[in-house]
């Protein structure tokens, strides 16, 4: 099990993380289609990550 500070850290990169593919897929998707749907699938696995983890915070404060 991670400590709350690597579980923050970790959140806050997966955010990050998703935040940078939706904003590429964004731009890309005028030219490339398909790139820019595989960039929204990462945004959204990294997303799905990210809440998981949350929950696990959540579970481990008081």
């Amino acid at each position: 099990m991670k400590t709350v500070e690597q579980l923050k850290t970790r959140i806050q990169e997966l955010g990050k993380q998703a935040a940078q593919f939706s904003q590429q897929a964004v731009e890309i998707s005028k030219t490339d289609r398909e790139q820019s749907k595989n960039l929204m699938r990462q945004a959204k696995e990294a997303s799905k990550r990210c809440q998981v983890l949350i929950q696990e915070l959540k579970r481990q404060k008081p």
